[in-house]
């Protein structure tokens, strides 16, 4: 089972011509209300992808509220867990120019009240795979961690939005997921220096003994673990719009192996998942579903051996 413990947002996304720089004024025709939040897409995009899916926060009291947890709830995801504190659901506001980039500020509102209490001992165990971002307060993120290390749970850390860890936060994380910025983000904090993002990923993976995930965009990915390395590509697409991508990624990932998929083999289908994204409007209307993953994953060849120095 996949337990998402994260954000819940509501998304305000406008098109743009390009996107604006400091200072500057730029104007979309309308915009679009849409559902969001780091963990609400990869609790989505995993029970798309097939996976029992369990959801953990905070929204509001207000309309939003409805609006965040929608998808959710069509898509079977269980939303015991999701607690209402606080006036404002988070929500995010995205701008997107012709060739599907993006920019985005996020306003947290009940988001900052998620506690890992909310998690019952009960949901934790050796079946049990925790995903973890960085919209929540971190300090409850590295408190079910250590719960969930404890009672045997797996659980899975995606530093996103980036930011330096404190010391011992890998020690209860099987797999650490970041993209290229972020991951340099966090081997600077950990004395690895800003490097290549394939050596910075080798050289976290090698130092804390976790399997380590590195997103590079219309690249691919490369993964550590165990001494081993892996590459994967990415399926060659014209992006509409690649809001909830990485979400995609992590969502997919998570229900692979939770389902007994190898990493080499759960990288393809996060791969496959995350391009695919980028080709509707909007986050959580554009996470696929299995067979839509399925039909497409021939098109991309299987992960690659590659050095586990990331070179």
């Amino acid at each position: 089972m996949i337990l998402v413990f994260g954000s819940l947002n509501v998304d305000l996304v406008v098109r743009v011509k390009s996107l604006p720089r400091p200072g500057e004024t730029v104007l979309g025709p309308s915009y679009d209300v849409v559902a969001g939040g780091k963990g609400a897409n990869q609790a989505l995009a995993a029970a798309r992808a097939g996976a029992k899916t369990a959801m953990v926060g905070a929204v509001g009291s207000d309309d939003f509220a409805k609006t965040a947890l929608a998808e959710l709830a069509v898509a079977g995801v269980d939303l015991e867990g999701v607690a209402r504190r606080g006036p404002r659901t988070g929500a995010a506001f995205i701008t997107v120019d012709r060739k599907g980039e993006n920019e985005i500020v996020v306003a947290s509102g009940a988001n900052l009240r998620a506690r890992a209490s909310q998690v019952a001992e009960a949901a934790l165990g050796p079946e049990t795979l925790v995903v973890l971002q960085m919209e929540v307060p971190p300090a409850e993120n590295w408190a079910l961690a250590r719960r969930a290390r404890a009672r045997g749970a797996r659980v899975m850390l995606n530093v996103a939005p980036a930011r330096p860890l404190p010391p011992g936060a890998l020690a209860s994380v099987d797999w650490l997921v970041a993209n290229e910025i972020e991951i340099g983000t966090i081997a600077a904090a950990a004395g690895h220096g800003r490097e290549d993002p394939r050596a910075a990923g080798a050289a976290l993976a090698a130092a804390t003994g976790i399997a380590v995930v590195v997103t590079l965009g219309k690249e691919g990915a490369v993964a550590f673990a165990a001494g081993e390395g892996w590459a994967i590509g990415a399926l060659p697409i014209t992006p509409v719009d690649s809001t909830g991508a990485g979400d995609a990624f992590v969502g997919v990932l998570a229900a692979a192996l939770d389902s007994g998929a190898a990493l080499p083999a759960a990288l393809r289908r996060a791969s496959v998942a995350g391009a695919l994204t980028c080709l509707v409007a909007g986050a959580q209307p554009s996470l696929p579903i299995r067979t839509s993953i399925d039909k497409r994953l021939k098109e991309l060849a299987p992960a690659r051996k590659i050095k586990a120095g990331g070179r």
